[in-house]
């Protein structure tokens, strides 16, 4: 934690994005406008919050050079013009495959600076009646690898969606003071699963966590479960955008933090990496 902040004020987007870039960026920029002007100094957009295509394979249209393109002038440009520094949601990279692009997390400080890349690990499959889903069709692993990075108030581990599933990341991230989780989670699985790994992911790490979502019934026909939240390090959600576009806000208490890390150590009393007996 960096001396002098006690509390710092974040928010999370939810979104409903559609199959045009112009129209989710025009909207994007409009709501993260409103968390601004309600003091967010962090802000957080959800996964695909550029784009919903109607096919899988319609995000290798829009995918851009690591760097440049419109998306992350457009990322740059929002940090920059508000101040704050920005979790921007997903965004398409070429990955060298044609066929597939890195499902990109990138954070921007208030300078409009790249502070941040994360390329999607995990990647979501699922199968269950009619309903199926496989993103290594079209999405490029990221290399396994943890990433975090540093922010006035302590240090942020990134991750996005499906990512959720899987705690070791989250452990091998060490101590921080804020886990985002960009989703587009699915209503199926939204809706059995998405605020209990969230609260839990908080509880363990001792952490808050930042989660925009999709959120609502998108043009391609796909549903997906929002529930944007912000969740203290005890699990409690602190704000929640149960549907349809809006902002999750609250205050990083990092005093309160420390006090649940004081009076129960848990991240003090691991005990390394277990060996496997049998």
């Amino acid at each position: 934690m960096m001396q002098g902040i006690n509390s710092f004020p974040v928010a999370a987007i939810q979104m409903v994005s559609s199959a045009s870039v112009e129209a989710n960026l025009n909207r994007a920029q409009q709501l993260v406008e409103q968390a601004v002007s309600h003091g967010a100094r962090l802000v957080a957009l959800p996964e695909y919050f550029c784009f919903m295509g109607h096919r899988d394979h319609d995000k290798l249209g829009i995918q851009e050079e690591p760097g440049a393109g419109r998306i992350q002038d457009f990322l740059a440009n929002l940090a920059r013009q508000y101040g704050v520094w920005l979790v921007g949601g997903t965004v398409p990279l070429k990955s060298g495959d044609p066929t597939r692009i890195y499902n990109t997390l990138l954070v921007f400080d208030p300078s409009g600076n790249q502070a941040a890349r994360y390329d999607k690990i995990h990647l979501f499959g699922f199968r269950k009646g009619d309903e199926s889903y496989d993103e290594a069709v079209t999405i490029q692993h990221g290399e396994p690898r943890v990433q975090t990075v540093d922010a006035p108030f302590g240090r942020i581990g990134l991750s996005i969606c499906y990512d959720l599933r899987f705690p070791e990341l989250y452990r091998a991230m060490g101590e921080v003071s804020l886990i985002v989780v960009p989703a587009a989670f699915t209503y199926t699985t939204g809706s059995a699963h998405w605020e209990i790994l969230l609260r839990s992911r908080a509880i363990e790490n001792q952490c808050y966590v930042l989660a925009p979502a999709q959120g609502g019934k998108h043009e391609n026909g796909r549903r997906t479960w929002g529930h944007t939240m912000l969740i203290d390090p005890w699990g409690k959600i602190v704000s929640c955008i149960p549907e349809g576009e809006g902002c999750a806000a609250g205050n990083l208490d990092l005093a309160h933090m420390e006090e649940i890390r004081l009076s129960l150590p848990a991240l003090k009393h691991r005990r390394g990496s277990l060996a496997q007996t049998c």
